[in-house]
């Protein structure tokens, strides 16, 4: 499809000029002489680019003005500024304004079509470049509310700007890489690249090459030379993700590459200085696994000079409802459907699952609700929509039958079997805690205990696992 191209100038000659230079290399136009045909053009239909002059006569906005009116609807709009009267410091304030570029009239036809298709080119760029980023999903932000994930927070907060070395542990799926992308986005490497190798599905004969690189061989057209990942990690941050799986042999050479800041390639001998942050993650016991002797201890403690942990999403319930909105929101970008509310009882059952496979499970079963679930966009997802393995984990307070098993009880029985699933229902929200429960539920804290006492519900006051957060303050260690 051809790419349209707005043009935006107030003589008739130089509007028919252009769009004869721009229709014989096969694109569309459309013409506006004013702010106003400019702009309601802009509106009807967006194009592909504008092409505006600066100065235009009976005009509400001059071409600076139009400018800004067309960011302020699509920032991302490639603009082309023209005038016969143009001066350096009218060019610089506009590509300050946020033009593409400046160009004097005469014009060269040569020249306006050279910035015409490098303006669409960068466009299409950024485009690609943010598609990319939104479907490769690289989450840089932890979602939820629970004490766990606040004092995480607070330690990414304070250890990102150092230059330690961070050990990430927790479960599959838990979040380990959001954390380490968290610490990267807050560092004062986060202008550098971001490298992740992934040691748990790597081929063991591959690891040192992609670790330390390849030399050139005799031939370097036939075997050039390649970067290895601590290369082209060079100002920036490498992740060794499941760094357990680790062969033993590269750790060693791993741990003498963190000693010495350097290494050398495969097959070479030249010897490659870096400047490397290293980040690790692991979903099992590594000082379990130094005592079976498949994990080195020096290159545990050179990893874990500031141990992180994330705690499974069983033991946070409460950021449930927030990450399965926030999944919810991001699949609907994603897929192009309409984003669908989530009711409450959906909520409580999502709550009360015991999530196996953690964050990343959650996230896949709200792209398969987006979906498959019955019922139009606007209709909320209710929790008799669930799969199986889900909807049956709910409280028992969302399956009560009312019209059955509650109508035939004598009242006393009836209110205290609603108490009880209710109860049962909000402690399973709120991961156990009884204080935030009480207060939820308008209680005092010693009645809330009295009370499910009472009705038989057994309830362990849950305090959140203390994080890590004390060890964040380490100080700073080597940068490699």
């Amino acid at each position: 499809m051809a790419h349209e191209i707005l043009i935006v100038d107030d003589e008739p000659d130089i509007r028919a000029l252009i769009e004869g230079i721009l229709t014989d290399e096969g694109y569309e136009t459309r013409q506006a002489h004013n702010s106003d045909t400019a702009l309601a053009a802009f509106k009807q239909r967006r194009p592909s680019m504008v092409v505006l002059d600066i100065w235009l006569q009976n005009s509400k906005l001059d071409g600076l003005g139009i400018l800004n009116a067309l960011h302020r609807e699509e920032p991302q709009i490639p603009v082309v500024m023209i005038s016969g009267h143009g001066t350096i410091e009218t060019a610089v304030r506009a590509i300050q304004q946020g033009a593409y570029d400046f160009i004097e009239k005469p014009f060269n036809s040569d020249r306006l079509l050279l910035v015409v298709a490098r303006a669409l080119e960068a466009a299409r760029l950024r485009r690609e470049n943010s598609e990319l980023r939104l479907r490769a999903g690289p989450e840089t932000e932890l979602v939820g509310i629970s004490q766990a994930i606040n004092q995480l927070r607070t330690a990414i907060e304070r250890v990102a700007p150092t230059g330690s070395r961070v050990l990430i542990t927790g479960p599959a799926g838990s979040g380990k890489e959001v954390a380490a992308r968290m610490i990267h986005a807050r560092s004062r490497r986060a202008d550098g690249p971001f490298v992740a190798l992934n040691c748990a599905t790597l081929n063991p004969g591959r690891f040192e090459e992609e670790l330390f690189g390849l030399e050139a061989g005799a031939d370097p057209l036939a075997a050039p030379r390649r970067a290895g990942v601590l290369e082209r990690a060079h100002g920036g941050t490498l992740l060794l993700d499941e760094v357990a799986d680790m062969p033993l042999e590269t750790q060693g050479k791993i741990v003498r590459a963190l000693q010495e800041q350097g290494f050398e390639r495969v097959g070479g001998a030249t010897r490659v200085k870096v400047d490397v942050r290293v980040l690790a993650t692991t979903n099992r016991d590594l000082q379990a696994e130094i005592g079976a002797g498949r994990f080195r201890e020096d290159l545990y403690y050179r990893l874990a000079v500031v141990p992180l942990k994330i705690a499974s999403l069983r033991e946070r319930r409460e950021d449930v409802p927030a990450l399965a909105r926030h999944f919810m929101i991001r699949s609907a970008e994603l897929s192009g459907i309409p984003a669908r509310e989530l009711a409450e009882d959906t909520l409580a059952a999502l709550q009360a699952y015991d999530w196996p496979g953690n964050v990343r499970q959650l996230r896949n079963l709200i792209d398969w609700l987006l979906i498959m679930a019955p019922g139009e966009a606007r209709d909320p997802i209710r929790a008799e929509m669930l799969p199986p393995e889900v909807g049956s984990a709910a409280p028992a307070m969302l399956k009560l039958d009312r019209s059955s098993e509650i109508m035939t009880l004598p009242l006393r029985e009836a209110r205290e079997l609603f108490e009880k699933q209710y109860l049962e229902a909000q402690l399973l929200r709120f991961g156990g805690n009884i204080s935030r429960t009480a207060n939820f539920v308008g209680m005092e804290r010693s009645a809330l205990h009295r009370k499910l006492k009472f009705l038989g519900v057994q309830a362990e006051d849950r305090a959140p696992a203390q994080a890590a957060a004390a060890a964040a303050s380490a100080a700073a260690g080597p940068t490699i």
